[in-house]
């Protein structure tokens, strides 16, 4: 790699699913030599796109798993990682733009700005990183570039510019006149790197001259010097380049290029603006925090110099073919092979064993990486996010991370899938944190979340396919509990006897529902009648009673025993009987307590364009959801409501549908809820046909 940090460029291709950002990738990498040959992404020859490595990505034609190489252009080196696009693979999205420098935003000249578009974009902002945008498949049919251009500016507020308007459209597509040398290049030859420049065709000229004023108005506000030389009519492509790469630098100008990617046009002016106009490491400003003693943390800026010491962070995790691979970015100094580096996080030194540039599922081993490269590691124990350094406990900021919000219940076959399904999950939620995975101790489920049920499919098909781990898969069991809403009396004798000792416990109290939903025991017993070291085995009894109601087997919650008198026997009285009497208590006395069931109540938060509250709204009523607060703004909305979690089951999939898939949403528990009569009636019904089924 280059040493002068002026000629790296990290960038990552980014857009909604099926915009052809996978097919860009594979044309960027044939014209600047990476690869020999073109590949589709679902091709006929069985290949397969370079970028796409994993099995299920080419049986599927999408991207699942972010995908890193680099490769050269015009004496720049280039780092690309290539993104999915489904919104159930966000976090490989989100840590892809944590440490690259720049992007490229692909569109589709006929959908245009569509939900994912504007996902995407939010997360590009998080990260404040400069984008150009590429206009991709202007040769379908009902390619309109200039309304996509238009819809940047309206739907995602870009200052969207057109650089270049097309040679024909659809299946007369030629080329592109470019605005800034104002001359038209068509794309020749069987793969497009034939490129013939030429004058710009007269039945264009006065389009092209509207749309180069209009660029240049634009531009200038970014570059004094050109704004002067607009008005003395002294223009020069150096200054229009010097303006275009303050606005992007800036995050205010979005250059937008066109053509389709798929018949191998417009690729090698995209590659000259990526050099031109995207951000260097150098013109990113990265901040970390130094761990001081004490707790203290001091904010400083990263260099990303040779010269420092070494800071990089690992922001992706993979199982490969060579073993578990980390990808790093460096931010400071020079990572060598052999040498000790320090997690942060946990305070241990590990080797750099090996060193290695990726591309795609292939490793190129080197002995060292400078400040603003990406490389991967092989064999590093850590996790997604932590910071090595050559000693000084640095962090640089943490990616986001969406919480799951879609979950499923899986059971292996036998012993060995359960083994395999223990490796597999152990494998998944390393690699991605938005992949989480439970043992539910009341259920007995083990319960794996994520991002939609896309997304839990590929786990589970992945989990069958690299694990061999044979599982079924069904909807978690939903926590119910229950409560007592009456305070009774209660009088209960325990007596047995089976020869020899026996055993007896009298107690005498009342319980009722209490106010904070907590079990509270009170011993009000005077006079000895029951004797204090029999207390304890009492409020046990109790305690233990309320792990399974009698009104429909759940857990109870938020209940208040007062103990006030008993009797005990000098010989047959014990702490297993008292132990017995108070469980036995609560079995004869509950349903004279008047129990309800309780259903949890999720806190769910939804946001999307604000064209779209009506349907957001409509459908957490049809599933019994009570909105607890709305808010707007800049044309997007939040909606927060209270929503059973037994009605949550499948939502994702509705929401998209009903929000033409522009609205997220997140859920957290809120609270348990008396269930209407129609859930307390099944749920009764289900425990009774359980417990008739067990006296059999």
């Amino acid at each position: 790699m280059s040493a002068d940090l002026s000629n790296i460029r990290n960038i990552g291709i980014s857009a909604h699913i099926d915009s052809g950002k996978t097919t860009l990738t594979e044309r960027i990498l044939f014209y600047t030599g990476r690869i020999r040959a073109i590949h589709e992404v679902r091709g006929k020859d069985g290949v397969g796109a370079t970028m796409d490595s994993m099995e299920l990505e080419r049986e599927r034609g999408i991207t699942i798993q972010s995908a890193a190489t680099h490769t050269s252009w015009d004496d720049h080196e280039i780092n690309i990682i290539d993104t999915p696009g489904h919104v159930d693979f966000t976090i490989e999205v989100e840590r892809a733009l944590k440490v690259l420098d720049g992007a490229i935003l692909v569109l589709c000249s006929v959908a245009g700005v569509q939900s994912q578009s504007i996902t995407v974009d939010r997360q590009m902002k998080r990260y404040n990183v400069p984008r150009i945008a590429f206009i991709n498949k202007c040769d379908r049919s009902g390619a309109n570039p200039a309304r996509v251009t238009d819809q940047l500016r309206e739907k995602l507020k870009h200052n969207a510019v057109m650089m270049q308007i097309p040679i024909g459209l659809e299946e007369d597509l030629e080329g592109v006149v470019d605005l800034v040398t104002m001359k038209a290049y068509r794309f020749e030859g069987d793969s497009g790197d034939k490129i013939v420049v030429s004058e710009i065709p007269e039945n264009m000229i006065i389009e092209a001259e509207s749309r180069r004023e209009m660029m240049l108005d634009a531009v200038s506000m970014f570059n004094d010097d050109l704004m002067e030389a607009i008005l003395e009519d002294k223009v020069t492509e150096e200054l229009i380049h010097d303006g275009i790469r303050n606005g992007v630098l800036a995050n205010e100008l979005t250059p937008v290029f066109m053509g389709s990617a798929y018949k191998n046009k417009g690729v090698q002016l995209l590659l000259n603006a990526v050099t031109r106009y995207l951000p260097c490491p150098t013109d990113i400003e990265n901040k970390a925090l130094k761990l001081l003693p004490g707790g203290v943390e001091d904010e400083f800026v990263l260099a990303n110099s040779d010269s420092e010491p070494l800071v990089c962070t690992a922001f992706k995790l993979e199982e490969g073919p060579y073993g578990q691979l980390t990808y790093v970015r460096i931010y400071d100094g020079i990572l060598k092979k052999g040498s000790d580096i320090y997690n942060s996080r946990t305070g241990k030194k590990v080797k750099a064993g090996r060193i290695g540039r990726m591309h795609a599922d292939q490793m190129e081993d080197i002995t060292q990486a400078h400040a603003g490269e990406i490389v991967a590691l092989f064999g590093i124990d850590c996790a997604s996010g932590d910071t090595f350094t050559s000693g000084e406990r640095i962090a640089v900021s943490s990616m986001h991370v969406p919480e799951p919000v879609v979950s499923l219940a899986v059971s292996p076959v036998d012993n060995k899938a359960s083994s395999n399904m223990a490796k597999a999950l152990g494998r998944f939620t390393r690699e991605d944190p938005t992949f989480r995975t439970h043992h539910d101790d009341e259920t007995g489920d083990t319960i794996v979340s994520g991002m939609g049920e896309l997304h839990l499919e590929v786990y589970i098909e992945r989990m069958k396919r690299e694990f061999k781990a044979e599982v079924t898969t069904g909807a978690p069991q939903v926590k119910y509990r229950e409560t007592i809403t009456k305070t009774i009396e209660f009088d209960y004798t325990h007596k047995k006897q089976t020869g020899g000792s026996g055993q007896y416990a009298k107690v005498q109290g009342t319980f009722g529902p209490s106010d904070d939903g907590e079990f509270h025991f009170e011993n009000k017993v005077v006079g000895g009648r029951i004797p204090t070291e029999y207390i304890g085995a009492c409020e046990k009894g109790f305690a233990t009673s309320l792990d399974e109601g009698q009104y429909i087997g759940h857990p109870v919650t938020g209940m208040t025993v007062t103990l006030r008198d008993g009797a005990f026997h000098a010989v047959d009285s014990s702490d297993m009987a008292f132990t017995t009497a108070c469980r036995a208590t609560v079995r004869t006395f509950y349903l004279k307590a008047k129990p309800v069931a309780l259903e949890p109540l999720m806190l769910v938060s939804i946001e999307g364009p604000g064209e779209f509250q009506g349907d957001i709204i409509k459908t957490l009523m049809q599933r019994r959801g009570v909105i607890v607060g709305t808010t707007e703004d800049d044309g997007f909305i939040r909606v927060d409501a209270n929503v059973p979690l037994a009605e949550m089951f499948g939502y994702a999939g509705v929401l998209r549908s009903s929000t033409q898939g522009k609205a997220e949403f997140t859920m957290e528990f809120a609270r348990y809820a008396p269930a209407p009569g129609d859930v307390t009636e099944e749920l009764v019904k289900l425990y009774q046909e359980k417990r008739a089924a067990g006296n059999k």
